[in-house]
């Protein structure tokens, strides 16, 4: 191969970058490798994985001189698991990392100039902070019945009942799971047969009230003894609120089902974010870094730029996290979300809070917006919007720009599609004036972005 490499050729190379998802990078006689579980600064030796015609993938053999930012990583199975990329990397060099992410992106992508970039707000806290875990049920080679999280792009389960980034009450209630399960001859699913009966294990936390949820997701209609696994989560589990059977018998990857079957409690658990209230189901979505969130809704106010005058559209709203915060400083936000549940939820927790201000609406945003605007006349000082990873519709941002709102925060959890939806809002009448990342998931390679956006002309 001219000017490259050829798979399973040696390498020795210095890492001097970062890849999005997380993989060194280094030149070898400037051919790029993308290399994992490594970190800018090391020299290491490796083996090529796999080669194309401008770069390719290697694998470290042996670290030779570890970089200045390399650490140990706390779980001993980091390198495995899919869910932490950087655990051997400095947390100060991850929040370094996840700026110049950003910005990359912003440069490359938005071909933005002129704007600020803050440093990455980091956690407090870079372990335990998740407040809500997903376990996979299933069997090791020796057909013992395991808990943990997938491998990297696989489907094989990684045994770990006591994540790092999670809960310490975890690993008792996964072992309290399995141990009924193996009194009763309870099965794991089985993705391949669609047999069995327990695949996942839900858990989730309200970090300021301590209450904790727990729901066993099943292929089936029911559980053995479930009189007993409940009795048995109660004594030993404090701040156990709320039990449930999730019922999913499809035959696909989708973690829950639609249905909840209650054993215990109200069917959701409460939490604080600031001195606002939220009611959580298990099927809520709710952010899993509580008191992260709390600074990047307090950012995204201070942007909104609020004086207790101004209409505010909050796209992409779930249970009302972000319009319940706004709420406090405006005089009317209107949230749209399309999935009906979460609608649901938002407008519990506007009631539980005594929060009038708010009208929530079900329905693509890009659809309940033009209707707002152009049919009803609905007019928005400042627009918040915090799509998913896919960022927002065109036809959305078509409307924003007609709607000429003086302000528009956009939250982001991808980078990349942030860049591409401020570009097309700085060709259309809108300048980029500051962007602030944050740490949500430490750790990991994602980070929370919050932009702020003014009209050209103000």
């Amino acid at each position: 191969m001219e000017n490259g490499m050829k798979k399973n050729q040696e390498f020795t190379v210095l890492i001097e970058d970062i890849g999005v998802n997380g993989e060194g990078i280094g030149k070898a006689d400037g051919y790029p490798l993308f290399i994992k579980d490594t970190v800018p600064g090391d020299i290491v030796q490796g083996i090529v994985t796999k080669a194309q015609s401008k770069y390719g993938y290697g694998r470290a053999l042996k670290i030779i001189t570890p970089s200045p930012d390399r650490v140990e990583a706390l779980c001993p199975i980091a390198k495995r698991c899919g869910g932490c990329q950087l655990q051997e990397m400095s947390y100060e060099r991850q929040l370094v990392y996840k700026r110049e992410k950003v910005r990359n992106n912003l440069d490359r992508i938005g071909k933005l100039k002129g704007y600020t970039l803050h440093d990455t707000i980091g956690c407090e806290n870079h372990y335990r902070y998740r407040n809500k875990a997903q376990f996979p049920i299933g069997k090791n080679k020796e057909g013992r019945i395991i808990a943990g999280f997938y491998a990297g792009r696989t489907h094989e389960i990684i045994e770990c009942e006591d994540c790092a980034i999670g809960i310490e009450e975890n690993k008792e209630i996964l072992k309290i799971i399995i141990g009924h399960m193996e009194k009763y001859g309870i099965e794991p699913y089985d993705e391949k047969t669609h047999k069995g009966l327990v695949r996942h294990v839900l858990i989730r936390k309200g970090f300021a009230t301590g209450e904790i949820m727990v729901s066993v997701v099943i292929n089936g209609d029911k559980i053995m003894a479930c009189e007993e696994l409940v009795a048995t989560l109660l004594e030993n589990i404090e701040g156990m609120k709320d039990i449930s059977l999730n019922i999913n018998k499809q035959r696909t990857n989708v973690i829950l089902g639609d249905r909840v079957v209650t054993l215990y409690g109200d069917g959701y658990i409460t939490d604080f974010i600031g001195d606002v209230k939220f009611r959580i189901s298990p099927l809520s979505f709710y952010q899993v870094n509580p008191a992260q969130i709390r600074v990047l809704y307090g950012k995204a106010l201070e942007y909104a730029g609020l004086t207790g005058e101004e209409t505010v559209f909050d796209l992409y709203c779930g249970v009302g996290t972000i319009s319940l915060f706004l709420a406090r400083s405006a005089k009317k936000v209107y949230g749209v979300e399309i999935v009906p549940q979460a609608i649901e939820d938002a407008k519990v927790n506007a009631g539980i809070n005594g929060i009038d201000n708010v009208e929530f609406f079900v329905g693509k945003a890009e659809e309940v917006i033009p209707e707002l605007y152009e049919n009803e006349g609905i007019q928005a000082d400042v627009v918040v919007v915090d799509p998913p990873r896919k960022g927002c519709d065109e036809r959305l941002l078509e409307t924003i720009v007609k709607m000429e709102p003086e302000r528009v925060v956009y939250v982001s959890c991808d980078s990349a599609t942030l860049a591409r939806d401020l570009r097309y809002l700085s060709e259309n009448g809108f300048g980029v004036e500051e962007v602030q990342p944050a740490d949500m998931f430490a750790q990991g390679v994602h980070v929370e972005t919050v932009v702020l956006m003014s009209r050209k002309d103000k």
